[in-house]
C-alpha cells in the first residue's frame, strides 16, 4: 500500500510564500507521474503542476510562480509556491499515477489547507 503524505500548508499573505512537501511510502522512482492538485471549497479538484515522463506541466493560472520538484533520494515531491494569491486558497493533494496493464494506479495524500489572505 502506497502511503502519500503532505505537509506544509498553513496560512500566508498575498504576495508570499509556502512550500509543500509529499513524503512517499517508497521509491518515487516507481512512480510515473507525480502531482500536485488543489481543491477550494464548491470547485472539482483541480491540477495544478505535474511531472511526467522528465516533463513539468503547470496550470494556466499557476505558471510562473509554482514550481514542481522532487528529491528521488528522500522520495519527496515538493511544491513552491510564490507570489500567492487568494484565489490560490484551496485543500492541495499530492498525487501519484503507476501506468499498468491493464490498470492504472493512482494514489493520493490526505491533503494540507493553503489558505492566502489578502
Amino acid at each position: 500500500q502506497v502511503q502519500l503524505v503532505e505537509s506544509g500548508g498553513g496560512l500566508a499573505q498575498a504576495g508570499g510564500s509556502l512550500r509543500l512537501s509529499c513524503v512517499a511510502s517508497r521509491s518515487i522512482l516507481t512512480f510515473n507521474v507525480m502531482g500536485w492538485y488543489r481543491q477550494a471549497p464548491g470547485n472539482e479538484r483541480e491540477l495544478v503542476a505535474r511531472m511526467i515522463s522528465g516533463t513539468t506541466n503547470y496550470a494556466d493560472s499557476v505558471k510562473g510562480r509554482f514550481t514542481i520538484s522532487r528529491d528521488n533520494a528522500k522520495n519527496t515531491v515538493y511544491l513552491q509556491m510564490n507570489s500567492l494569491k487568494p484565489e490560490d486558497t484551496a485543500v492541495y493533494y499530492c498525487n501519484a499515477v503507476i501506468f499498468g496493464i491493464p490498470s492504472t494506479y493512482k494514489y493520493w495524500g490526505q491533503g494540507t489547507q493553503v489558505t492566502v489572505s489578502s
